[in-house]
Order: C-alpha cells, then structure tokens, then sequence
C-alpha cells in the first residue's frame, strides 16, 4: 500500500482491510460522528465499499475526495483519517477534514496530519486556498484550525440539518492561503 505523506510520528497512508475493524468503530463512536456528516449506524458494507474506492482514488483528481489513513508510527495502529477534496469550479481550492478515534485525542497527531496534508497541497500541488468548516461547538476542531493558522471567514447560522439530534446546526468557515502558509 502506498505511503502517501510521513511526519515525525504518523504515516499517511491508503486505507487497507485490516484498518476495518478500527474505522467501523470510530465512525461509530458518538464523540466522533457528533460533527460528522455520515450516517450512523456505519455499516460494514459502507466501510467496506468506501475502502474499496480509496484504494483506487487518485489524490488530487478535481471534484472526488481523496482519503489516507492515519497511522501512528510507534504502533502501526490507524488512528484516524483526513482527507482533501479539490473543487471542480476551482482547481486550486480545496476542502480539507479529518475524524480520529476518540483514544487519539489530544496528543497532537490531528494537527500533524492538518499540517503535513496542507504543505503538501501548497507546495506539491501549488493551490491558492485550502477550507475548512467546522460546527461551531466543536472548541477542539476550532482551536486545531486557528492554531495552524486559518483564518475564520463565516459563520453559517442553522446551515445544515443534523438528523441524528432533529435539529439545525451552524458552523464556522475557515480558509488559509498558500502565500500565507509557505511564509512559515
């Protein structure tokens, strides 16, 4: 399986089978899916037909989200995942969003991931401008983004629906530039 990306603790990788049994069990962990889109429960199947996709998606394609796996270096245990998605309108604007599994919270390994996934869409791929959204209760998402060093542009009141809690959520845009990142 390719290695996509490499930091002092993590490899960014393309999903495996073996990562099934973790990734069903943090897209199934309500302190992770609370500001998730995905539906829940998260079947088998699902996961089965997503892995089987981004073993076969080509990072960068415009209009398709590309996914990696994050794995710890000191375990070999997938953690999480981020991934990007590189609009079809603009080809140098892209999304970016990462879920890890609740055990891998607070040690740091999302803003690694954040920041190695955003040097490689400034510098390798040369884009203008990565985004992020992020409901607006979710303080740890909101600290990572600010830290890394987003800018928040919007805030969206009531601007989707969360089925799950029968209610409307609102959230935060952020964005970065390249020229603001490659000056760091």
């Amino acid at each position: 399986m390719p290695i996509y990306h490499e930091t002092p603790r993590l490899i960014l990788r393309a999903f495996r089978a073996s990562d099934l049994d973790v990734f069903l069990s943090y897209r199934n962990d309500e302190l992770v899916y609370r500001y998730q889109g995905w539906d829940v429960p998260y079947l088998e199947e699902d996961a089965l037909q997503f892995i089987a996709k981004m073993k076969v998606s080509i990072p960068g394609t415009p209009g398709e989200w590309f996914q990696m796996a994050i794995e710890r270096k000191d375990s070999s245990q997938m953690i999480g995942d981020i991934a990007f998605h590189i609009t079809k309108s603009n080809p140098r604007m892209a999304y970016i969003g990462y879920s890890l599994a609740h055990s891998a919270w607070g040690y740091g390994f999302a803003s690694e991931a954040v920041w190695k996934t955003l040097d490689y869409l400034f510098r390798v791929l040369d884009l203008h401008r990565v985004v992020a959204d992020c409901d607006i209760e979710n303080a740890e998402s909101i600290r990572l983004l600010e830290r890394i060093g987003f800018r928040r542009e919007a805030y969206y009141l009531e601007s989707y629906w969360l089925a799950r809690e029968k209610t409307w959520g609102s959230e935060y845009l952020y964005a970065i530039l390249q020229r603001e990142w490659v000056i760091r």
